[in-house]
């Protein structure tokens, strides 16, 4: 039986790391992109192959569309003289950076740049992909619970993870007929780089985070990649254009 193949974008480090480890210890064959960190990005390939999967990192700058066409080129030659395919099964769209500011304080050139990773990007890498997800396969949209609830200070990339969310269910309805599944995930507040700095600074944010939880904590990377396996799996296969909130049950 052929192996299943996932590409993660921004699965060198944090959510996207912990996903490609979890999906390679599930069997899967692994193509990660990273943005600059070459080395975040070989020690994940190591990680993957340790569990007896294959590996591949490719470049990608994700708010780069007119890139898009160059990188579908890499990927199908990487398919095929490392992996012997010629599609990937799962495509995991979790690339993307953290911002905090407020609606007065927010720039437009933030805004930009915030929605050509977050929503413009994950819409036309989808899009120029689309002949690459093998029939039967998936999508899983990665957005944040704050799409749910609000902390002041990230409307703008909150508003990017709602257009997210909107997105995978037209995904959902307009590619059943192929039978691919997609689902978005929602992290709530997860100690990963996107909060590591604000978590070390203000410790009394975490206290509150938890005391907010239903199972009284913060989230953890590895909280997020099981439930991505999950959805890159036949145990998901009657699920599709749902949102998933991995959130640990905050404000519930």
């Amino acid at each position: 039986m052929d192996r299943k193949i996932a590409l993660i974008t921004g699965g060198s480090r944090g959510l996207g790391r912990d996903m490609a480890i979890c999906l390679a210890k599930q069997g899967l064959d692994i193509i990660i992109t990273y943005h600059a960190n070459q080395k975040a990005a070989q020690e994940t390939l190591t990680e993957i192959e340790s569990h007896s999967s294959k590996g591949i990192a490719l470049q990608l700058d994700a708010r780069n569309t007119k890139a898009f066409g160059g990188f579908k080129q890499r990927l199908q030659e990487e398919l095929k003289t490392t992996l012997g395919s010629n599609q990937i099964d799962y495509l995991i769209n979790n690339a993307g950076f953290g911002h905090n500011a407020t609606i007065s304080e927010t720039t437009e050139e933030q805004f930009d740049d915030l929605m050509n990773v977050h929503f413009k990007g994950v819409f036309f890498l989808t899009q120029s992909l689309l002949d690459v997800v093998a029939d039967g396969g998936g999508i899983v949209n990665i957005s944040s619970g704050l799409a749910r609830f609000s902390f002041s200070g990230y409307s703008a990339y909150a508003t990017m993870k709602g257009a997210i969310e909107v997105f995978t269910r037209y995904l959902a309805k307009e590619l059943g007929a192929r039978n691919i599944r997609a689902n978005t995930v929602a992290p709530g507040a997860i100690n990963t780089d996107f909060n590591k700095e604000r978590f070390e600074s203000m410790p009394q944010v975490v206290e509150y985070i938890a005391g907010q939880t239903a199972l009284g904590r913060v989230g953890e990377s590895d909280d997020i990649g099981s439930v991505v396996a999950f959805l890159c799996s036949d145990a998901a296969k009657w699920i599709s254009g749902q949102r998933i909130e991995a959130s640990g049950g905050m404000y519930i």
